[in-house]
């Protein structure tokens, strides 16, 4: 298990990050790849290495797969609109990924939801706001109390589902 939280540099907590998009999120994730390296982070870059058509849930998997085995802290998922990436990403254990468009939900995404997964709208958002939404979604940290009971709930419905699943399946 990979534990949070090793050096707290200009207020931003330094973790393991993965990232990713699509073709219609290329532009946006290069560029929050390299400020996450401005930031003093080392991020985890799953592709695509071009701007190419490719399918959104080809690289969701890549970052929702990491945070769920704990192999990374966070994600940051960018396509289109966001909402395809979002879909994916939440089937992982684990995994709330959180689907942010303005500095408030930034915010409420970690302190309220403890969001490990960054999601952004390519085509939605430019630089200036998307850098300004991680940054805030950085260095939030998770307000805990009845916000940590709130999450043990979505853990047991996950675990519920699953087993209900598996139930399934064993009878096909």
């Amino acid at each position: 298990m990979v534990y949070k939280i090793e050096i707290i540099r200009e207020g931003i907590v330094s973790v393991k990050i993965a990232v990713a998009s699509d073709h219609a999120g290329f532009p946006l994730k290069e560029f929050v790849v390299k400020l996450l390296k401005n930031l003093g982070e080392d991020p985890v870059d799953l592709g695509p290495s071009t701007p190419e058509r490719v399918d959104y849930p080809d690289f969701a998997v890549r970052v929702a797969e990491r945070v769920s085995r704990y192999e990374v802290d966070r994600g940051i998922l960018i396509c289109g609109s966001g909402l395809g990436m979002s879909i994916v990403a939440n089937r992982f254990p684990g995994v709330r990924a959180t689907l942010v468009d303005d500095l408030y939900l930034a915010k409420m995404s970690r302190e309220h939801n403890d969001s490990n997964v960054l999601v952004l709208g390519g085509r939605l958002i430019g630089e200036g706001l998307a850098e300004e939404i991680v940054r805030v979604w950085l260095t939030t940290k998770f307000a805990g109390g009845r916000h940590a009971e709130r999450l043990r709930k979505i853990t047991t419905i996950e675990r519920e589902v699953r087993k209900i699943d598996w139930e399934q399946e064993k009878h096909e």
